[in-house]
């Protein structure tokens, strides 16, 4: 096949796909499942998905230029890539596929090595960051989410908001009948407009409470507005550092593009122990707004999440046993924060060593030769932890607990706090909070006792 022709088919069994789409969002919205609201926002989102697909690509070449390797197809649910290569022709929104790229502003870039027989090195953590690129968001599938847990999300947030204002401005009782009623309306019809149907409630004469309700109400992102991830792709990193790189990346190329961003690496609120950060892109234009959700993980615990997804499959209609589930999923996921916690203090005995000679060899100009490294970003720790831990730190090497006995030459005392607050700070920057206060790595190593070190005053902070 040549390429003009494997285009063609790529394109017409995507047309043949979009026009499957639009015929269930047709009936859908026929049968009263949705509104036209509702159908005209998955319209937008499912017509000319050759074109959305392609600009889920331009987003990451954006930040990361081309692709490294070739672009092969992969299977989500087995973890399997499949041959033969897939040329750009042939790439369609039906299939998901791993691209493999390189962060090129990456603070850990070639930092931490091995080294075996003479000159042959090992990386131990690398600068290729795997993207997965899903398919498209299968239709049906969109509108469960939207009619059921997104559509129940803004019935309950819509109906505390009424009843709280109404509570405020008129009385109790009627706060709750017109709750009460409002659930119903909910209930018995498809509603993205809270406010229209909250005024129907509250009756001529309270244009006050009216306009509270309306600006209040409006506020609340309708149901079809949560969908995002029609067009979804996932970035996996060796560590949290290069992820965040990442996302201030996209941050400062594409601002206007942002439609929402959140980093949960350091969540400890989280019941099901869930680490990971997510960037919502606006890839139509500024009045259609596609939104493309961007997943950003780490290797270590993207495996042990994907070990998860067959405990929440048998989770599905069994609400009752949802909680010993997720309570068994929480303890697995644990192990995966701490198993990237371990990768994190063998990198700490790569790097030791090196900074250390770093710090005593450094420039005429006092600029270091790791300089730039670890990256300064503004998505780590509160200042006062790095403070509390510095000046116990300082204390600590002073009191000789802390201190290097293998340097080339004798370290002033100076020296040696420079290197362990380096140290201290890459621990900060670079491990996952753990809510297993019995756990520790092993201390037979400096980079062991420095590591429990810092994250046991993490620990002492989250727990204050």
């Amino acid at each position: 096949m040549t390429n003009t022709e494997s285009e063609t088919f790529a394109r017409d069994i995507t047309a043949e796909n979009d026009r499957r789409n639009l015929d269930t969002i047709d009936a859908a919205c026929r049968s009263g499942r949705i509104n036209d609201t509702t159908a005209d926002y998955l319209r937008l989102l499912y017509s000319d998905s050759m074109n959305w697909f392609r600009n889920v690509f331009w987003v990451l070449g954006k930040c990361f230029g081309a692709p490294k390797t070739a672009v092969v197809q992969y299977n989500i649910n087995s973890d399997d890539t499949t041959a033969p290569r897939m040329k750009i022709a042939d790439i369609n929104p039906l299939s998901s596929y791993l691209v493999q790229h390189r962060l090129d502003a990456d603070p850990m870039r070639n930092q931490f090595f091995t080294t075996t027989n003479c000159h042959q090195i090992d990386l131990s953590v690398s600068s290729i960051v795997s993207v997965i690129v899903g398919a498209q968001k299968n239709i049906e599938r969109a509108i469960d989410k939207i009619t059921g847990k997104y559509y129940s999300a803004y019935a309950d947030e819509s109906i505390e908001t009424v009843q709280k204002i109404i509570a405020a401005n008129i009385s109790e009782p009627d706060a709750h009948l017109i709750a009460s009623q409002l659930r119903t309306k909910f209930a018995n019809q498809y509603i993205t407009s809270a406010a229209e149907a909250a005024l129907e409630l509250i009756g001529a004469g309270n244009e006050r409470v009216a306009a509270e309700l309306v600006r209040a109400l409006d506020k609340i992102t309708p149901p079809h507005k949560r969908l995002q991830d029609v067009w979804r792709a996932k970035c996996l990193f060796d560590l949290v550092p290069q992820a965040r790189t990442f996302i201030e990346r996209m941050r400062e190329i594409m601002p206007d593009r942002i439609i929402s961003w959140r980093d949960r690496f350091y969540d400890m609120e989280n019941t099901r122990n869930y680490r990971d950060a997510k960037l919502i892109i606006n890839i139509g234009t500024h009045d259609n707004v596609v939104p493309m959700e961007i997943i950003v993980q780490v290797r270590t615990f993207f495996e042990f999440e994907r070990q998860t997804h067959a405990a929440y499959e048998l989770s599905r209609g069994h609400a009752p046993k949802w909680r010993d589930i997720e309570d068994q999923v929480a303890e697995f996921m644990a192990d995966g924060v701490c198993q990237y916690n371990l990768m994190i203090c063998r990198c700490m005995d790569d790097l030791f060593e090196r900074v250390g000679w770093n710090i005593l060899y450094n420039r005429a100009d006092d600029i270091a030769m790791f300089e730039g490294f670890p990256h300064d970003c503004h998505l780590y720790y509160p200042a006062q932890i790095l403070d509390k831990i510095t000046d116990k730190l300082d204390t600590a090497v002073r009191n000789e607990i802390f201190h290097i006995t293998d340097s080339p030459v004798k370290l002033t005392r100076a020296q040696e706090i420079m290197i362990f607050r380096y140290m201290a700070r890459f621990v900060l920057i670079s491990a996952m909070p753990y809510a297993r206060s019995d756990w520790t790595v092993p201390s037979d190593t400096l980079a062991g006792k420095l590591f429990n070190f810092v994250m046991k005053e993490v620990q002492r902070y989250y727990k204050k």
